[in-house]
């Protein structure tokens, strides 16, 4: 099994320039928990998740009580906030060395790059769960 079966083919991208401003209308447009950060090739340089966002920013930012300091974390730019450690897998890879690679980093999030470095995909744990648990009611069939 390849990883392209599983993976989910959207994606959205940012720049590290973006303000986290940006960071937070594109989690609430579209309701997932990871954004891909690539350069002005579209190469992947980081990802940036929803706990990311959530560390650097204050938790008072979605209050009526939000003050001008709370509100001032949104200007905040990605770069100042992402891990430039990077962990990606490749589009064609085997299905077991996502999970070995899940397993061994504990990540639960995986872009999926081609051979020049653009995120295609993107595969999480709870992408293999969903799998896994058709593998098992379709064998009770």
């Amino acid at each position: 099994m390849k990883i392209e079966e599983i993976m989910s083919e959207e994606v959205t991208c940012i720049n590290l320039d973006d303000r986290l401003s940006v960071v937070r209308e594109l989690f609430i447009k579209h309701k997932f928990h990871h954004l891909m950060v690539t350069d002005s090739k579209n190469q992947l340089i980081a990802v940036i998740s929803e706990r990311d966002y959530l560390k650097a920013t204050n938790s008072n930012i979605e209050l009526p009580a939000a003050n001008e300091k709370d509100l001032a974390m949104l200007n905040k730019r990605v770069h100042q906030i992402v891990s430039k450690k990077l962990v990606a897998i490749k589009q064609f890879s085997p299905f077991s060395e996502a999970i070995k690679t899940f397993h061994d980093t504990g990540m639960s999030c995986l872009p999926v790059i081609n051979s020049n470095n653009q995120p295609v995909g993107v595969i999480t744990s709870r992408d293999i769960i969903k799998w896994l648990y058709s593998k098992v009611n379709s064998a009770k069939s």
